[in-house]
């Protein structure tokens, strides 16, 4: 027998002058003859933290009834198509969060279960959170550790932070440490420049811009000496791949050249798309291309954050989500706050419909991830932490059934979802924050 495959390392990268680029997973990756599973053909689970605020209106979020083939509610209803793959957890507690400060210490809680010190200083201290613990044991493989992003800074929410906790703990999800708070990046250009080549400073960019080259192009001679050396399963990949890095570029480039002609706007830094809805898929899209160039494990992002008093005139609700999510009550307030938390899932669904067209080894990108979906905020009018709303997708590679309402006894705390999702990423743990153990039915 005559065995001509050749076998690519995993970590295989294009360069070019200031640019480093990864690859996805080809089949010239896998040495002949040797079983998947033994290769990097059986790829870790990626995971995924995405965090909304203001909580949901939880009788059109929790299924009616429990275990398989639950009803979709209308809140949840995008997500149908992902049925086998989706676990909706209800019953869970966040007793960290308990506080007066609840909208410091929803965010920073949500994956710690640990309340932080009091403080408004720089001794801010507070629980190291599930994304980077996960990163520590399974991100050393990869170009970056961990990816955290957002779509808005503090600058319109100063005063908006509690007196006893300052703004230090609503402005990320994710601490490395108990005294180093990972910072979340809302510039598409930022982020895709930190994954592919150099330009950190604002002089590298401008500079960049000027010269108007593009990732790609750096290493296009690498690029297609590589290919001609691949089989055309390998090459379709890396065409389809390549395309995508480029439709990417191509974007950030078009939201820096937006023009205020229309309105009047101060000046944005470039590469954020004046479109919240543009600039939320680029950050999921981002988070795909990361996921498939292994150029990370493990992501978070903040969709919105606490306090917004962002519109959405897109599904008709020209009102800030703050105020909007001091309902009282009230049908109207109610069914804007349905139709904001709808249009959330809708966006999050076309990430996972990405993940799901995306092929990773034997399998695609949403067989082998661990997505954690939701807020740390229940009754957003009540500014309560029981129940709250959190779905898990993916699965796992093979570790997580699918198409479940998993109902937990009442006031379960939620850290006891964040060890079982670590267990389903290869990451075991014996406590996290308040856990007692974890939910032996993930």
């Amino acid at each position: 027998m005559l065995i001509t495959k050749k076998h690519l390392p995993r970590r295989t990268f294009l360069r070019g002058v200031g640019v480093t680029l990864s690859l996805p997973l080809l089949d010239s990756m896998v040495p002949a003859l040797t079983a998947q599973s033994k290769t990097a053909a059986n790829p870790l689970p990626r995971m995924g933290f995405i965090y909304v605020p203001h909580g949901a209106i939880m009788d059109q979020w929790t299924p009616k009834t429990e275990g398989k083939d639950f009803e979709f509610t209308r809140i949840l209803k995008p997500l149908e198509p992902f049925r086998d793959r989706l676990n909706v957890v209800s019953g869970l507690h966040h007793k960290a969060a308990d506080t007066t400060a609840v909208h410091s210490l929803s965010p920073t809680t949500w994956l710690s279960g640990v309340r932080p010190k009091p403080t408004q200083g720089e001794d801010a201290y507070a629980g190291v959170t599930a994304d980077q613990i996960a990163a520590e044991h399974m991100g050393q493989d990869s170009l970056l550790p961990s990816i955290e992003l957002a779509t808005e800074d503090h600058s319109g929410l100063l005063g908006e932070c509690d007196r006893d906790y300052g703004c230090i703990y609503m402005n990320t999800l994710s601490w490395r440490t108990p005294t180093t708070p990972m910072p979340m990046e809302i510039n598409p250009r930022k982020v895709f420049e930190r994954m592919f080549g150099t330009g950190g400073t604002a002089a590298d960019r401008a500079a960049r811009n000027q010269e108007d080259r593009s990732i790609l192009d750096a290493v296009t001679s690498e690029a297609s000496d590589l290919q001609r050396s691949l089989g055309p399963h390998d090459r379709t990949t890396m065409d389809e791949y390549l395309e995508n890095v480029r439709e990417i570029e191509r974007r950030i480039q078009k939201a820096g050249t937006f023009h205020a002609s229309e309105v009047a706007l101060p000046d944005e830094p470039v590469g954020i798309p004046y479109s919240f809805e543009e600039h939320i898929k680029l950050m999921y899209e981002l988070l795909a291309l990361a996921y498939q160039a292994n150029i990370t494990r493990v992501g978070s992002f903040m969709v919105a954050r606490e306090v917004s008093n962002r519109t959405y005139p897109q599904v008709g609700v020209p009102d800030g989500h703050h105020a909007t999510s001091h309902h009282q009550n009230k049908a109207e307030k109610i069914e804007k706050l349905v139709k904001i938390q709808n249009y959330h899932i809708t966006l999050f669904a076309e990430f996972v419909k990405k993940l799901q067209s995306t092929p990773d080894g034997d399998g695609t990108l949403l067989d082998h991830a661990v997505l954690l979906y939701g807020s740390n905020m229940s009754n957003s009018n009540l500014h309560n932490h029981f129940p709250l709303p959190n779905l898990v997708v993916g699965g796992a590679a093979g570790r997580m059934q699918g198409n479940r309402h998993i109902k937990c006894p009442d006031h379960t705390p939620m850290t006891n979802l964040l060890l079982a999702l670590l267990d389903k990423g290869g990451v075991p743990m014996e406590k996290l924050g308040d856990s007692t153990g974890e939910l032996v039915e993930l």
